[in-house]
């Protein structure tokens, strides 16, 4: 049975990764940084399925942190087989608004956190010489989105950041490949109102809004066998807002 680490897996995306991943016969670890009564009452619901999941806290920004989740991780279900980047933070702000605390803070979870997650588990992937990581970017690290240079910016850096690392590690057969959800309904768009949710809705062609279990099927798929020729790779599960 295979282990997967879902980063920021308590809420939106993560839980619904984490449900996916459940159901389709892997070991669970769920990383939260502050929702800890979700990420509990989620892993209680996986293990009363029959499956295992564990709770993992800890601020992906923080090294330290990292470190001890994984060390756990690997200690309660063995090595990940699987990382998958999804802790992230979301801030609308007027770019001349912005503060270095603002900047320093979206990157820090955002592209710090990847780096330090990826490069916890990616010695043990190199040696066994399989694995796979995946880094949940958004449509507005393609495209950008106004009011959200910071967090376009962290999402791009993830997109390079994918592509960079697959062609160093694919080598070592690990897979790395990047997913850029369109509008999601989830916490994080909790800001927008129903008339902005409903012009982005007219605007994407499949004229519907996305739930985190259309990510989380994709999610799946990109670490099943049937993937194997896939890396370095952007998969936009986005209702064709950005082609």
């Amino acid at each position: 049975m295979k282990t997967v680490l879902i980063t920021g897996g308590s809420r939106g995306i993560g839980a619904a990764a984490a449900r996916a991943f459940a159901q389709a016969g892997w070991k669970v670890a769920i990383n939260y940084c502050r929702s800890a009564q979700a990420a509990q009452a989620l892993a209680a619901e996986l293990c009363a399925q029959g499956g295992q999941a564990l709770v993992v806290p800890g601020d992906v920004a923080v090294r330290s942190q990292v470190v001890q989740m994984v060390e756990t991780v690997r200690k309660e279900l063995g090595d990940p087989d699987l990382l998958i980047n999804n802790a992230g933070i979301s801030q609308q702000a007027l770019f001349t608004d912005l503060t270095e605390e603002d900047w320093d803070r979206m990157f820090a979870v955002h592209v710090k956190g990847a780096f330090h997650c990826c490069q916890e588990v990616l010695p043990a992937m190199i040696r066994r010489r399989s694995g796979q990581i995946i880094n949940i970017s958004s449509m507005w690290g393609q495209v950008g989105g106004s009011c959200e240079v910071h967090y376009s910016a962290a999402k791009a850096a993830l997109i390079g950041f994918t592509k960079a690392l697959a062609k160093e590690v694919g080598p070592s057969q690990v897979r790395v490949n990047c997913v850029a959800p369109g509008v999601i309904a989830t916490e994080m768009n909790g800001h927008l109102s129903p008339a902005d949710l409903e012009a982005l809705r007219e605007e994407t062609p499949l004229e519907i809004i996305g739930a985190p279990e259309d990510v989380a099927s994709l999610l799946v798929f990109l670490a099943s066998d049937q993937a194997r020729f896939i890396t370095g790779q952007v998969i936009a599960p986005n209702g064709g807002i950005v082609i």
